[in-house]
């Protein structure tokens, strides 16, 4: 753990260190395992250590932030605030970070006239609000951990005619993934393309690109990828077609594509998902699980083939929240307009998963949800956040954060931090009861999900990146 380069004002006694390296040691020897009945069931990532975060949602993907301790649970503009950065453009991609560097993507976008933007939305079926822009500059942007500055701006990929987007959204949603072991970063951007970045080049280079994962998702990019081995694998769910695809990480070129098997409804907008996949081992087997329209899909990370579907059993279409996995369950939130939270047993990772329980009040349909010991906690898009049995599916609490919600929550330091879009963050204590602990404002939206390493928060609004830490 190098902490000098990275400390910004506190000081940290020998003793400390050696107290604080000793506990993350037992913590993060080997994978964090997920004891699930009696299979021990493991997220299986690349490129993580005990000093990164190299993914949405932390080294195992499911919200946890293992390494961080005395992290604040108050700030504010003026008030235990390392660093600040504006970052250019407009994205809502959360960082991720290793050693000296943090990395997130973003999108510069260009003005049409309102003749061209009539036009191009000519035909389109969608009737959410959209977004319509002309040629845009989708990049990465590397940012010293230390000083806040920003050392690398790479075009990632150039789009003259990008497809609309819903207001909500932006073109540099999904989250990039870290590779520190290789120097790689991958950028993803939904039918707009995918990138390979060389991260340890003083300016940074593509090594590859790939642009021929078309569909027409219509609301814009959502899907986050997953790093497995050798492949790069990430969601594809259009209205006009749906599968799964692995990219391999040397060259780019398409390894496996499996498309999706189950059936969907017959209106096009229905079809559409923007779901992250999780991966998990079961009981020795390496399973990728996947959340498509109306199906939850098991499949081998490896060749792409199907191990099983499960239907919801209710619409499901549109899915963004990501997967959790705990106790021997999945839980899983449906669709976006009857949204449903899922317990569902997984059992020994070929025979098809059993749905024990459903919680319709409170599901969200953007933040994922978050597993602590035996409690799940999930925060609905309007701002209730609610606390379930995790074995069961019955209510502990439900309670009234207020504001409105696309960014999930995060379990750091012992507390659940999660943001608004009107620039709160809410710090929760865990438990059966509600604990409301403290309410944090930034200045703009809290769209991204943060992340925390050692003594800091890092978080990103639709204004600037921020480094958060006592002072």
């Amino acid at each position: 753990m190098r902490f000098v380069s990275r400390v910004c004002f506190n000081q940290i006694e020998p003793g400390q260190i050696q107290s604080f390296v000793a506990a993350i040691t037992l913590l993060l020897i080997g994978l964090v395992t997920i004891t699930l009945g009696n299979a021990a069931q493991t997220a299986v990532e690349k490129g993580a250590s005990e000093d990164s975060w190299p993914q949405w949602r932390g080294p195992q993907g499911q919200g946890h932030a293992p390494t961080a301790v005395n992290v604040p649970r108050l700030w504010s503009e003026n008030q235990n605030i390392c660093w600040k950065t504006p970052v250019p453009g407009r994205g809502w991609s959360s960082p991720v970070i290793a050693g000296d560097q943090i990395w997130l993507t973003t999108a510069i976008e260009s003005v049409l006239s309102e003749d061209l933007k009539k036009k191009r939305l000519e035909g389109n079926t969608n009737s959410q609000t959209l977004t319509v822009s002309g040629p845009i500059s989708l990049r990465a942007i590397c940012i010293d951990r230390a000083s806040g500055k920003i050392v690398k701006e790479i075009e990632c990929l150039h789009v003259d005619e990008p497809d609309p987007i819903h207001t909500l959204n932006s073109f540099a949603s999904p989250t990039p993934i870290l590779d520190a072991d290789r120097g790689r970063l991958y950028c993803h951007f939904g039918t707009n393309g995918t990138a390979c970045i060389d991260t340890t080049t003083e300016t940074g280079h593509v090594v590859w690109r790939n642009q021929d994962q078309r569909i027409a998702h219509e609301n814009g990019p959502g899907s986050t990828p997953v790093l497995f081995e050798d492949f790069l694998i990430f969601d594809c769910d259009g209205s006009d077609r749906q599968y799964v695809v692995a990219l391999d990480t040397k060259t780019g070129t398409v390894a496996w594509k499996t498309d999706r098997s189950g059936t969907l409804n017959e209106n096009p907008q229905l079809k559409k998902a923007y779901g992250t996949p999780l991966l998990l081992q079961i009981e020795g087997k390496q399973v990728l699980l996947s959340t498509g329209a109306d199906w939850l899909y098991g499949y081998d990370p490896q060749t792409g083939r199907e191990l099983w579907k499960m239907s919801y059993g209710v619409l499901g279409f549109s899915i963004v929240p990501r997967p959790v996995a705990a106790h021997g369950m999945l839980y899983v939130s449906t669709s976006f307009i009857q949204p449903e939270l899922l317990g569902v047993r997984l059992g020994d990772g070929v025979a098809v998963p059993e749905i024990m329980w459903r919680v319709k009040k409170g599901a969200p349909t953007m933040p994922s949800p978050l597993v602590i010991g035996d409690e799940l906690y999930m925060v609905s898009d309007k701002g209730v956040a609610t606390c379930v049995d995790a074995r069961s599916g019955e209510v502990r609490w439900s309670e009234r954060l207020g504001g409105n919600f696309c960014s999930s929550p995060m379990f750091a330091d012992g507390r659940i931090y999660v943001g608004n879009r009107e620039g709160q963050v809410f710090v929760i204590e865990p438990g059966k009861t509600f604990v409301l602990e403290a309410t944090n404002s930034l200045e703009g939206e809290v769209m991204a999900t943060p992340a925390a390493l050692d003594h800091s928060i890092y978080l990103r609004t639709d204004k600037a990146m921020y480094r958060i830490e006592k002072k």
